[in-house]
Parts: C-alpha cells; sequence; structure tokens
C-alpha cells in the first residue's frame, strides 16, 4: 500500500516547491526561533512510513478501532492536491507529528464525503486539514502547535482563503480558541465519514484576516504565528539537514499551545 501511494504521489508531482511565506528582507526583521524539531513536507517511502507510524499510534490513544484503518498509507495520500507534514526529531530523526492538508484544486474536501458545503465557502480556495497525529512524548502541544503554523503558512504560500477542518470534541474547543467558526452554526456535531463517522462539528477560518482578528483580541499566539521567523519549518520539497539543536523554542509551555 505504501509503496503504491509513493508511485502515485511521484506520478502525480503534488510537491510543489514553495518559496518561504517571509521574504529576504522580512524574515531579517523577524525575531528568528530554533526549535528541537523540523517541520517538512513528505517527499518519499520513508517519509510516508514515518507519518504513517505517528498516525496510527496517535489514534490508537484515542480511537482504537478506528486506528486500525491508519496501519498503512490511504489512497488519499497520494491524492493530487494532497501534502503531508512530517515534524522530525533534530535529534535522532524519529517522527513526533504529523498532518495531512488537503485543497479543492483538483477535487472537492474529504469532508464533502459527508457533507455539502454551502456555497458561498464550497467557491472558495479550501484547504482541509486531517489525520493530525501526534507523539504522546513530553513537548507534544509545541509539535502540534508548529504543525498548525505550517498549515496556516502552507495556506498563506498557495493563496488558499479558508482553513477548513472537522473537530470532535473536546478539541473542537481548540478551534474556537483559534477564533475558527461553524460552518454549520446550528446542526451541532455531524457524522463524517472520513473519521469513522463520528460526530464532529465543521469549522472554518478566514486566511487572510487571520493576524487582524488576533490582533483585536490579543490572542497569545499572535506573536507566534505572524512575528516569529522559525527556520525549522520548511514547505519546499528540499530537505534540510538535520541536525541535533540546543538553542530551543522559547515559546512559553502555557494555555496558548495546541492541546494534544
Amino acid at each position: 500500500m505504501i509503496h503504491h501511494a509513493m508511485s502515485e504521489i511521484s506520478k502525480a508531482h503534488h510537491f510543489n516547491t514553495l518559496s518561504s511565506p517571509y521574504g529576504a528582507p522580512l524574515a531579517a526583521s523577524l525575531p528568528e526561533e530554533l526549535l528541537p524539531f523540523t517541520v517538512r513536507l513528505v517527499r518519499n517511502k520513508e517519509d510516508l512510513n514515518k507519518a504513517v507510524e505517528i498516525r496510527h499510534a496517535a489514534y490508537a490513544r484515542h480511537l482504537p478501532m478506528f486506528a486500525e484503518t491508519l496501519k498503512t498509507a490511504e489512497t488519499d495520500d497520494a491524492e493530487k492536491g494532497v501534502v503531508i507534514l512530517l515534524a522530525e526529531s533534530k535529534l535522532d530523526g524519529s517522527p513526533l507529528g504529523t498532518m495531512r492538508i488537503q485543497t479543492n484544486q483538483y477535487q472537492p474536501l474529504c469532508l464533502e464525503q459527508s457533507i455539502d458545503l454551502p456555497e458561498w465557502l464550497k467557491s472558495r480556495s479550501l484547504a482541509e486539514a486531517t489525520r493530525l497525529g501526534v507523539t504522546n512524548e513530553k513537548g507534544g502541544r509545541l509539535v502540534t502547535t508548529v504543525l498548525f503554523k505550517a498549515y496556516y503558512q502552507y495556506c498563506l504560500q498557495t493563496d488558499v482563503e479558508w482553513m477548513v477542518v472537522t473537530a470532535r470534541a473536546p478539541v473542537d474547543r481548540t478551534y474556537d480558541r483559534l477564533l475558527f467558526n461553524d460552518v454549520f452554526p446550528d446542526a451541532g456535531y455531524i457524522p463524517i465519514h472520513h473519521v469513522g463517522n463520528l460526530p464532529h462539528r465543521v469549522m472554518s477560518f478566514n486566511v487572510n484576516t487571520a493576524k487582524d482578528r488576533w490582533t483585536q483580541v490579543k490572542h497569545p499566539l499572535l506573536g507566534f504565528m505572524c512575528s516569529t521567523f522559525h527556520p525549522d519549518i520548511d514547505l519546499s520539497s528540499q530537505r534540510q539537514p538535520c541536525t541535533p539543536s540546543m538553542t530551543l523554542s522559547t515559546f512559553p509551555l502555557g494555555d496558548a499551545m495546541l492541546p494534544m
């Protein structure tokens, strides 16, 4: 399954090389913060193996029956318009987290197997985050937060207007705090096919207005998301050297972090 998926990935050529969201002058003006891990795009079989390993382990902790379906790569991993993020330790290269991002450039989002999006949203450029998985070790909350920043940056770089997620309780409260809104305010939790038909809220987030909205409410993640340069987030297809670093993130381990 994994070999087939990587063959299809190669054929699709969907790993576009993306430039940094920070131009050279802007990057130079922002404070730089190094992380104890890197986040980059999956680009080969070895990378995909790591992502699948973390994905299965993370879901097994909370949804063991559904996790049985995630022991191998999925067909969606190789679709056009899909990229997979992989967080790896700088110390030993071990996988720490993963997230799959699908845009609607080539086909409807996975969540559209379960619901019809309203026309005002369906007609826009969208990116859905799925299969978020993070190690259960110390630092998992930081990994989750950085994966979200990479998701946000990816949307900025590819001109995606709206981030869309499906969130089960209590994870949905995290997206509330990030200022995501319900796509169907009166529908509550809706069974979603690609997450085992479990009830989820369908939530959306306007990418282009994010900084202004976070600024207005003095959001604790504003500086981390918009005013800090993290060179360890690499959304190009060119792998960067992964070497141990003694300079870790100074971002406070407080409530601003996204939970596991």
